[in-house]
């Protein structure tokens, strides 16, 4: 009997280590239900939190930190995936390649569901096969699009980059956010998660439709395709697109699952948040999310990547030897460019994210060409770097990848692919907001500086020490 307890007891203590594996036995399949029972638990855990410790230090602000893009200050609350510089991403506590082991697939051992990772970011609990289905459905339920969204993106021409027919499309969705249309006749402000919820799913909902859409009257002469209504999320939005192979499927489903969120310190992170703070409703805060993300030293990284791998095979060729490879790196560096997808601002080993890639193009492509490049990069690129002694991190980004899968499987369009970066990360930046708004927190308000006062005041700390 003794020994029966003992077991029950440490199985307790494993149990309890991995509680975000384990809760998701309840069988409640509404994702809003779910939320309405988790929420007040959470709320009183950060008021514990601000009362026990909100005057505690998070650590010293260099002038460095201030000038040089505010990298390493801590100064933000974002509970949907954290960022460690030598592991890297976890979603809610869990690592890609955990993710890929516990979340539904549409196959067995298969790529995980963005859905089922949807619904992690938002509860912190691993879905079951029915949560996600039911998430799923509603995320069909919720896809119809006004009329007036397309004569939006119409009026465009088509040679508008899609990034900003992505960011059109969505400002033109607004006119049905049910967060301004409560605010303007007046909310609980303990409300406000609600109206939140209901925009992050809308728009969530409708997102690879109008992505699809981009697709394809830039690209494809204006034939639309219409939904699958059998299949899931990431499936239908690439048989949209005009991409039926299921391996494609698959590499969606990863696609959309990896580029979610990558903690919100990022620029379309960030950006959400900022905006959002002052209110904004989801539509207008994801619409200057994705003008973030289409900055070159962002989401448009991907495809500077592949263009480079081509500048590449055009010079040289595919079958290249280590020291052609070397020679041609070094001419990169030397004309004052950086070696494109190689490198993060946080990140201080290889980006798991590609990591991921590889082992997909490992199992599906191997003998690709353009893989081959990029592996033969991954062997030759780190060192280069290291020798230069001005890098950080030499080691490859998710970026360094994503170009040259999407590429081989026939979608060659590189202009188009911030487009899928913008459609997945919608998914990681409003799991956030809702729970922004569910904790009420304040609009943000950093404080700036003058050259002028970090001058006076670094010579005044400056004195200080001279009089000690």
């Amino acid at each position: 009997m003794v020994r029966m307890m003992r077991m029950l007891v440490d199985q307790g203590r494993r149990t309890s280590q991995n509680l975000q594996w384990v809760r998701h036995l309840t069988n409640n399949t509404d994702l809003k239900s779910r939320l309405e029972q988790l929420i007040p638990e959470e709320q009183a855990r950060l008021k514990d939190l601000k009362t026990k410790y909100g005057k505690n230090s998070l650590g010293e602000t260099t002038v460095d930190m201030a000038i040089g893009g505010m990298r390493g200050i801590k100064g933000m609350l974002w509970e949907t995936s954290l960022l460690d510089a030598d592991e890297g991403i976890r979603f809610r506590n869990m690592t890609i390649p955990e993710c890929q082991a516990k979340l539904p697939a549409a196959m067995p051992k298969g790529e995980p569901l963005p859905e089922g990772l949807f619904w992690l970011l938002v509860t912190g609990e691993v879905p079951t096969k029915e949560q996600v289905s039911a998430l799923t459905q509603e995320f069909k339920d919720r896809s119809q699009i006004p009329r007036h969204v397309f004569d939006v993106l119409n009026a465009l021409p088509k040679s508008a980059h899609p990034m900003t027919q992505l960011t059109a499309g969505i400002m033109a969705l607004q006119t049905e956010s049910e967060f301004a249309r409560a605010y303007e006749k007046g909310i609980d402000k303990r409300k406000y998660w609600e109206p939140t919820y209901e925009d992050s799913m809308n728009l969530i909902a409708r997102l690879p439709e109008i992505a699809a859409y981009i697709y394809r009257r830039t690209y494809k002469g204006g034939k639309t395709i219409g939904a699958n209504p059998t299949l899931d999320y990431a499936a239908n939005f690439a048989h949209m697109l005009g991409y039926e192979d299921p391996k494609f499927h698959e590499l969606m489903r990863l696609y959309l699952t990896i580029h979610t969120d990558h903690e919100g310190g990022n620029v379309s992170a960030h950006t959400v948040h900022l905006v959002g703070s002052a209110l904004s409703d989801p539509y207008l805060s994801v619409a200057a999310g994705m003008n973030g993300l289409a900055g070159p030293l962002h989401g448009l990284a991907n495809q500077e990547v592949l263009r480079w791998i081509e500048d590449i095979v055009r010079e040289i060729g595919t079958d290249v030897t280590t020291e052609q490879l070397k020679e041609f790196i070094w001419k990169t560096l030397k004309s004052g460019k950086v070696v494109p997808g190689y490198g993060h601002a946080v990140l201080r080993k290889t980006d798991p994210r590609y990591t991921c890639q590889r082992e997909f193009a490992l199992k599906h492509l191997p003998n690709d060409p353009m893989f081959q490049m990029v592996s033969k990069l991954y062997e030759v690129v780190p060192p280069i770097l290291l020798e230069l002694g001005k890098v950080k991190n030499p080691w490859p980004n998710v970026d360094a990848h994503s170009g040259v899968l999407l590429q081989y499987y026939g979608l060659k369009e590189a202009n188009y692919y911030t487009v899928l970066f913008g459609v997945s990360r919608t998914m990681g930046v409003l799991s956030q907001l809702i729970w922004d708004r569910a904790f009420g927190l304040p609009i943000e308000r950093p404080k700036s500086m003058t050259i002028e006062w970090i001058e006076n005041f670094c010579k005044k700390q400056a004195a200080k020490g001279k009089k000690k």
